[in-house]
């Protein structure tokens, strides 16, 4: 059996568009982190200070309070996306009902259960891949939170130079931790935005590369060129 026999040429074309252009932002995004550009590595450098000034207190029960808000937005995205897993799986085999409900919408491209299937499948992938991330980030901020209570007081006079260059080394540790924690939970974010995206496939494939080029812009935007980042920036 012939490749286009299981899927149409547009619909190939359209997935390894959505997967090149994943790519290729997931690239440039790292880099213009490592350049020191863009939101994620604007905001690290408050996430430094606010550990550095963390360590500063003896009381540290504001700093729990603020990690262990984030990190409930983690658990939540990350139930959402084993419920998304859940209801894709419950209406795979069903192809062919899918098709015929299709079949009566405007605007949509005729296409096969098989087809359909691949693109719950997609979903269901994207999903999955969102959980992994949300519950690494959970846990990565679970142990942040126990480095925050072991971080040794950093005392900016000198008062005690080797505990203080400890505090404030454990500090910059823990800053680089719920930095990665944040890195996962943004890989989690994009993936939800991706999965939009991968809607208009059902559609049409056409459609399909253009909503995914609409989000890439949408990331783009709002990591590199918005106000938000501007006036983290200030």
């Amino acid at each position: 059996m012939s490749l286009d026999a299981i899927a149409p040429p547009l619909d190939i074309v359209a997935f390894a568009y959505f997967g090149l252009a994943i790519f290729v932002y997931r690239l440039i995004v790292a880099w213009r982190v490592r350049a020191g550009a863009g939101l994620g590595a604007a905001i690290q450098e408050h996430r430094v200070n606010w550990m550095l000034n963390m360590a500063q207190r003896e009381q540290r029960m504001l700093d729990a309070m603020l990690l262990g808000s984030l990190s409930q937005g983690n658990a939540f995205f990350a139930s959402t996306s084993a419920i998304a897993v859940g209801g894709l799986a419950a209406t795979l085999g069903s192809g062919e009902k899918l098709q015929a409900m299709l079949a009566h919408l405007p605007y949509a491209s005729a296409t096969t259960p098989t087809v359909l299937e691949a693109k719950q499948l997609l979903m269901m992938g994207i999903f999955v891949y969102a959980f992994f991330k949300f519950a690494w980030a959970f846990r990565i901020s679970h142990y942040a939170s126990i480095m925050i209570g072991a971080t040794p007081i950093y005392d900016p006079a000198n008062s005690n130079p080797a505990n203080s260059e400890a505090g404030m080394q454990q500090a910059k540790r823990t800053a680089a931790l719920i930095g990665i924690a944040a890195e996962h939970t943004n890989s989690g974010m994009r993936s939800f935005y991706h999965a939009i995206a991968t809607i208009a496939w059902f559609f049409h494939p056409l459609l399909f590369m253009l909503a995914t080029t609409w989000v890439i812009l949408i990331l783009a935007r709002r990591d590199f060129f918005s106000r938000t980042l501007r006036l983290i920036r200030a």
